[in-house]
């Protein structure tokens, strides 16, 4: 699946499996932009995921939908067919190892900046969600006067295992060090965005020219 945009009420952008905790107060006031998009789950880590690995008409699906607000936006994220009780650390980041179409990129060597969000933790259905209200879309960024670093937007979401013992039958070496881990005991990428194919930007960045004005007049 490839991502979209949508002006539709929420529970529609996200699919008929949204929690009512994480669809209550979630229709935007009229004129208001949805950003929606789905994750797409790491190649190599898909069987330790899956609630159903052996099943393709049932493989890991999460949908995020971003309320573009006034001051702040608001990200609700809801998944099914999650392996149950799996934890999850939500990042944002620069960069996504998949192409627009979800293949892996063979060119790609980091995740640049990132910011660590949220933890989110899979039920014994097999059902993830997450809610959070923070400055998202276009105007996502970070930079740090010490070391040079520009005004750098993080405009890709990303899923990373909570516990890398998780992923250890997936031919993971757990005794490796990982990226991300809020415990160090974080392991590898479990799902992430998937770059906008029209201007190869993350989802979170609906107006690339803008972003660009905004670093200039920060650097």
């Amino acid at each position: 699946m490839t991502n979209f945009s949508s002006t539709a009420p929420l529970p529609r952008a996200l699919g008929a499996t949204v929690p009512s905790a994480i669809a209550s107060g979630a229709y935007p006031a009229d004129g208001q932009d949805i950003v929606s998009f789905v994750l797409q789950p790491n190649p190599k880590f898909l069987k330790c995921l899956a609630q159903y690995p052996d099943d393709p008409k049932r493989p890991p699906s999460v949908r995020v939908a971003v309320v573009r607000g006034s001051l702040d936006d608001e990200l609700f994220l809801v998944g099914k067919y999650i392996k149950p009780n799996l934890r999850f650390e939500l990042f944002s980041v620069e960069h996504s190892p998949l192409r627009a179409d979800a293949s892996v990129d063979a060119a790609f060597s980091h995740f640049g900046l990132a910011w660590y969000q949220s933890d989110l933790e899979a039920n014994e259905n097999g059902i993830i969600g997450a809610h959070i209200r923070a400055v998202l879309l276009d105007q996502f960024f970070g930079f740090d006067a010490a070391v040079s670093l520009a005004p750098t937007g993080t405009f890709h979401v990303g899923l990373w295992f909570g516990d890398r013992t998780d992923v250890a039958g997936c031919s993971f070496d757990v005794e490796k060090s990982t990226a991300f881990g809020t415990q160090h005991r974080g392991g590898p990428l479990a799902m992430i965005s998937v770059p906008v194919a029209a201007t190869g930007t993350g989802p979170l960045c609906t107006h690339p020219s803008l972003w660009v004005g905004l670093a200039n007049r920060h650097s």
